[in-house]
């Protein structure tokens, strides 16, 4: 189970990186329902640049290999600090990302009809909290 759980983990961020890598380099398809507007639907809250998209794509491959060194799929000597702590690190960035900042972001926020909003409620939120547990249960396996 925690090698299916691992395999898993590691698709879905290899996935969602690839996706980055994707906008980092110019693509079009999807951005402009995946960063949270104001409540007219139109304002961005921020503006995405390539370094920061880079950032993300690169800390999200991260993530999965992590998850299959500490599952032991591929060898790779870790630093303590993150071998101690690293699973619990990932789900709690990705627990609280689910949760949200309760204004335009997560599973309570107050601002929901918008594309981003409504897009973050079905996938975004949802797959976050997937991400979070599974990545709780390796941590109690480990």
């Amino acid at each position: 189970m925690i090698t299916t759980i691992s395999i898993l983990l590691f698709l879905i961020f290899l996935s969602i990186s690839l996706i980055h890598f994707y906008w980092a380099f110019g693509g079009k398809w999807g951005g402009d329902s995946v960063i949270p507007t104001k409540k007219d639907g139109n304002t961005i809250l921020f503006n995405t640049g390539i370094f920061a998209t880079l950032i993300v794509a690169f800390g999200l491959l991260g993530f999965g290999i992590f998850i299959l060194t500490k599952s032991g799929l591929i060898i790779f000597q870790l630093p303590d600090l993150f071998d101690k702590y690293g699973l619990w690190v990932i789900a709690t960035i990705f627990i609280l990302r689910a949760i949200g900042e309760l204004k335009y972001v997560g599973f309570f926020k107050k601002i929901k009809d918008t594309k981003f909003g409504k897009n973050d409620t079905k996938y975004f939120s949802p797959l976050c909290l997937l991400i979070g547990v599974l990545t709780i249960i390796l941590a109690l396996n480990k």
